[in-house]
């Protein structure tokens, strides 16, 4: 057992006006299973960089424990995972690289696979495996959920729980309560050590809110008492002044600050008295400032977001039956037959009598629903979100989907054609959020104007989500990756639509703003077609949950 010791730290960017962070000391131990918690943008990822040596700080960090970072990076994505490895990591043991595989459920022969062939979530198990099969290593796990399926995340999750030695940087509730023992939270001034799990962190923060929420109303209350009672304390002294020298006299002495003595000594014995009372008031006045000064720093508010669903007269929105989807090429030199894989392309192209087909897909999506698409990834649940986009679109061509159209048609090379039927409602207006944030490119005022947004309105709702006002002055492409999921939901949330297609909308979006969201959702009940895999989001959230074929 060892500690990593943090001492006055202070580090901010080169160029920027304010500390990512200030002056800020803790310790935590190496053998915890710690979570790290905080809202986008407040130096998660800087802080992992900074235990890795990148960046020059003042203050000092002390471990006797080396650290390595996941994800690492994969220079040669055509070699082998074990030339990899092997270039990376020259000392690794080859037999506890396979014995971490194997608790990970991974077969060994991965490691003769190109790694630009291994799906996300085997990409993730081998660095994973890789990590950990080193020893006297302290891993700095950043985000290793996004991508990762329901069956991907529980396999992670157990092969966690019996580990210990790390820092895990996630924004799913249900993945941190099993795997981690403590948590590190960053504040908006301060980063705090909690022992046990993201719920009881939770609970505690809940009651400690409240009881500064509690105790900032009664100490408000207090200093207006103080400040009724002084004034009042205060006249008292002065008429009691005035009665012993006269009112023109006590006046001219208040003004210049004198206190007059001397005649009538009981008034003036009485005159002090008050006058004594009137800063002992003060002084607890000045008190309870100074501690109503002291609570509330690190409470974490969240504004009600608002959302403008329409609602059409038709009850069912979109009706799938006996639907299969696949990609054929644009290339029309090639045979009609030659097409894609259903779902995601994650292999070679197979002509259409050889391909492998998905259980046909049949479900309704009406008014108010939230139909939750679970499934491996592979299963094809984005292609179905973008069948039925395609569908709306083809059936009105005046564009209601047009968010849909500059994201996907731009960047998939394949045509998305279905076997079976998508029946949408006439006039019906989707907005469509997608996985990808590559796109996202310049000001925000330009992507506002890009889509017809208010742009008042767009901001507005960035600053809900916890966007600095000297964000809307960087172009997109320097933000993080929650802050360009958050430009995505927030455009969602400007245009007014039937119905909501979110396709994994919370990769990379911290804590408190995904219960900021579920909220929203909750509140106004749009209808919503949804693929997500943070399951205590879309427990709250799903009316349907539809439960996608495998692979066959």
């Amino acid at each position: 057992m060892s500690l990593i010791s943090v001492n006055h730290l202070t580090f901010y960017y080169e160029g920027s006006p304010d500390y990512i962070f200030e002056d800020v000391s803790f310790q935590v131990d190496t053998d915890w299973r710690l979570g790290f918690i905080g809202r986008n943008g407040r130096g998660k990822t800087t802080f992992l960089k900074l235990l890795m040596g990148e960046y020059e700080y003042r203050g000092s960090i002390a471990s006797e424990e080396s650290f390595d970072y996941f994800p690492f990076e994969v220079k040669n994505m055509e070699g082998t995972v074990l030339e990899t490895v092997e270039e990376l990591y020259p000392d690794y043991e080859f037999w506890k690289l396979c014995r971490e595989l194997t608790l990970l459920h991974v077969d060994a022969d991965v490691l003769y696979r190109a790694f630009s062939t291994l799906s996300n979530g085997e990409r993730t198990k081998v660095m994973l495996a890789v990590l950990f099969s080193r020893d006297n290593q302290f891993l700095l796990i950043d985000e290793p959920t996004n991508h990762l399926d329901q069956e991907g995340r529980e396999s992670v999750r157990e092969y966690l729980k019996g580990k210990k030695g790390f820092i895990l940087v996630s924004h799913d509730r249900d993945f941190l309560d099993q795997c981690v023992d403590h948590v590190l939270v960053i504040n908006k001034t301060d980063i705090e050590v909690y022992k046990g799990n993201f719920s009881v962190w939770w609970e505690q923060k809940q009651r400690k809110d409240a009881w500064e929420q509690a105790e900032n109303e009664r100490l408000k209350r207090d200093i207006k008492r103080l400040e009724s009672s002084a004034r009042v304390k205060e006249q008292w002294a002065d008429d009691l002044e005035a009665r012993k020298i006269g009112k023109k006299a006590a006046a001219e002495a208040k003004r210049k600050g004198i206190t007059l003595t001397g005649r009538r000594p009981l008034i003036g014995e009485k005159s002090r008295k008050m006058q004594r009372r009137r800063k002992n008031l003060e002084h607890r006045q000045e008190r309870a400032l100074e501690e109503k000064e002291g609570l509330l720093k690190n409470l974490e508010t969240a504004e009600d977001l608002k959302l403008y669903p329409l609602r059409h007269h038709r009850e069912v929105l979109a009706r799938l039956s006996g639907v299969q989807v696949y990609y054929t090429l644009p290339d029309q030199s090639l045979p009609a037959a030659d097409v894609c894989p259903a779902a995601r392309l994650e292999g070679a192209l197979e002509p259409k009598e050889n391909r492998k087909v998905l259980p046909a897909v049949g479900f309704e999506i009406r008014n108010g629903e939230c139909v939750v698409l679970r499934g491996r990834n592979g299963c094809g649940k984005s292609s179905i979100l973008k069948a039925v986009l395609q569908a709306a679109q083809e059936k009105n061509a005046a564009g209601t989907a047009e968010a849909g159209e500059k994201t996907d048609r731009a960047q998939d090379e394949q045509k998305l054609c279905w076997e079976g039927t998508i029946e949408t409602a006439g006039g019906l207006r989707i907005s469509y959020v997608p996985q990808d944030t590559g796109h996202l490119k310049g000001s925000l005022a330009d992507y506002a104007e890009g889509y017809g947004l208010e742009l008042p309105l767009f901001l507005a709702l960035l600053r809900k989500l916890d966007f600095g006002r000297e964000q809307f002055e960087k172009n997109m492409e320097d933000y993080s990756g929650g802050q360009k999921k958050k430009v995505l939901i927030a455009r969602s949330l400007c245009e007014q639509a039937h119905l909501y297609i979110w396709d994994e909308p919370l990769n990379f979006i911290d804590v408190f703003s995904r219960m900021q969201i579920e909220e929203l959702l909750l509140k106004y009940r749009p209808a919503m077609l949804l693929v997500e895999h943070d399951k205590a989001f879309t427990d709250r959230i799903g009316t349907k949950i539809i439960e996608m074929g495998e692979k066959t």
